[in-house]
C-alpha cells in the first residue's frame, strides 16, 4: 500500500467524521425544537402514509440511535425509539423521510427498485471483497487476475452507493414536500427539518465519493502492476 492510499483513506475518514459529527449535532439541536402540533414521530409517519393512500405499512419502534429505516420486505417503517416517541423537528424529519421510502415503494420508484435488486449481490460482495482485494494485492505479480476480480466486486458496491443517492434525496424531497403542503410544521420547524435531512443526505454523498476514490486507487494499482 503506497502513501497515496493512506492519504486517500485519511481524507475519506476526515470527511466522514466531519459530516457525521455535523449530522449528530444538527439532530441534537433540532431535537429541542418542539412541534407546535404536538405530534410524535410515529403519528407523523402514520399520517403521511395515510395521506398517500398507504395502509399496508406498519410503523414500529426499533432500538438504537439513527437506526431508522424502511424495510420493503415486510413493509415496515422502523423508527428509532427517540424518533418514534419524540415530538420535535428532528423526529418529524426522520419519520417523514422513512415514509418517503414507503411512498417510493408503493409507486414503484425506479431507482429504489434498482437498488433493491442489487441488495443480495452487495450483501455477498461486502462480505468477501476486502479479502479478495488483499489477496489480489499480495499476489499482484503472480496472479493479477485476482485483483481484477476484487475490483469488479468492489465496483458493484460502489455502484450501489451511487444508486442510493437519488433514492435518499428523493425520499427527503417527498418528505419535505408533504410536510410543507400539509402545513405540518411552522416555518422554523420546517427549516430545521430541511437542514437535518440535508446533512443526513451528505453522509451518503461522502460514502459514495469515498467508495469511488478507493475503487480508482485499486484500478491504478492494477494498471501499474508491472512497474
Amino acid at each position: 500500500m503506497g502513501m497515496s492510499y493512506w492519504i486517500l483513506i485519511g481524507a475519506i475518514m476526515l470527511m466522514s467524521w466531519f459530516v457525521s459529527s455535523r449530522l449528530k449535532s444538527k439532530f441534537e439541536f433540532y431535537s429541542h425544537l418542539q412541534l407546535r402540533n404536538g405530534m410524535s414521530g410515529k403519528e407523523i409517519a402514520e399520517k403521511m402514509l395515510a395521506d398517500n393512500g398507504i395502509y399496508d405499512v406498519k410503523v414500529i419502534s426499533v432500538e438504537g440511535q439513527l437506526t431508522d429505516h424502511y424495510n420493503p420486505a415486510n413493509k415496515t417503517v422502523n423508527l428509532s425509539e427517540a424518533v418514534y416517541n419524540q415530538r420535535n423537528a428532528a423526529a418529524a424529519a426522520v419519520a417523514a423521510h422513512e415514509c418517503g421510502h414507503a411512498v417510493q415503494h408503493a409507486q414503484a420508484y425506479g431507482w429504489l427498485e434498482m437498488r433493491s435488486s442489487l441488495v443480495p449481490i452487495v450483501n455477498v460482495a461486502s462480505s468477501y471483497v476486502q479479502w479478495i482485494l488483499l489477496a489480489g494485492i499480495l499476489m499482484i505479480r503472480t496472479f493479477p487476475a485476482l485483483l481484477l476480480i476484487g475490483i469488479v466486486v468492489f465496483a458493484a458496491t460502489t455502484l450501489f452507493s451511487f444508486i442510493t443517492l437519488p433514492v435518499e434525496y428523493d425520499a427527503s424531497n417527498r418528505a419535505l414536500a408533504w410536510l410543507k403542503n400539509k402545513n405540518m410544521l411552522s416555518p422554523s420547524e420546517y427549516n430545521g427539518a430541511e437542514d437535518a435531512l440535508k446533512w443526513a443526505a451528505r453522509t451518503y454523498v461522502v460514502a459514495a465519493v469515498g467508495s469511488l476514490g478507493t475503487l480508482l486507487y485499486y484500478v491504478m494499482l492494477y494498471n501499474n502492476r508491472r512497474s
